[in-house]
């Protein structure tokens, strides 16, 4: 179980648990932050999970694959720390993750 903090585009912070195995879209979804639309469920095939990964967490979430990389170029306002949250799996590791929310997504 870890502790995931969203923090929406206009600072609004969501703290929510998450389980072990499941994406940071997931969690989001599950708990309703608002700000991640999840259109296509998590099969990496959208650009609407995308979040800005916290400076002091893109180690821990680790890098995007080919796959994730071209799915973020329909990403608005991508960013060097961007990546998609259902290719993030949730683990002990990440408890206290933050990420932020863009302003839109897709």
């Amino acid at each position: 179980m870890a502790r995931i903090i969203f923090i929406e585009n206009d600072g609004t912070r969501h703290e929510v648990d998450a389980s072990n195995g499941v994406s940071v879209m997931e969690a989001a979804v599950n708990n309703m932050v608002p700000g991640i639309d999840a259109d296509c469920g998590g099969a990496c095939a959208c650009a609407t999970c995308h979040v800005y990964i916290d400076e002091n967490w893109v180690e821990k979430t680790g890098t995007a694959d080919s796959m994730e990389e071209s799915m973020l170029d329909f990403a608005s306002d991508m960013q060097a720390n961007s990546r998609l949250s259902c290719q993030i799996s949730v683990s002990d590791d990440l408890d206290g993750l933050i990420v932020r929310l863009p302003r839109s997504q897709g």
